[in-house]
């Protein structure tokens, strides 16, 4: 009987966890293929590029050193993300 209502508890508890997990937005994909503070392109370089997550952006930085830079001055580094294009207008 115990084992049971343990079991009925851990489901319920996995149920809410991916409930949870799935009401959360999905970050907006990196548009660019460089490093948003050092400028180096990432194919080629062989290094494994540093990604994170900030503000509901997904942001790729060449190493984990460049977070230091980008968390200095993130308007600045967000400022070169390609802006989101709008619904075009009639004209």
């Amino acid at each position: 009987m115990k084992t049971t209502v343990i079991l009925a508890l851990i489901v319920a508890a996995c149920s809410m966890v991916s409930l949870r997990a799935a009401d959360k937005p999905k970050a907006k994909a990196y548009p660019l293929d460089k490093c948003l503070v050092s400028d180096e392109k990432f194919e080629g370089s062989g290094m494994e590029a540093y990604e994170f997550v900030h503000e509901g952006q997904t942001i790729k930085l060449c190493c984990k050193s460049c977070l230091k830079d980008f968390k200095k001055d993130s308007a600045t580094y967000l400022k070169k993300l390609p802006k989101a294009k709008g619904p075009k207008t009639a004209q």
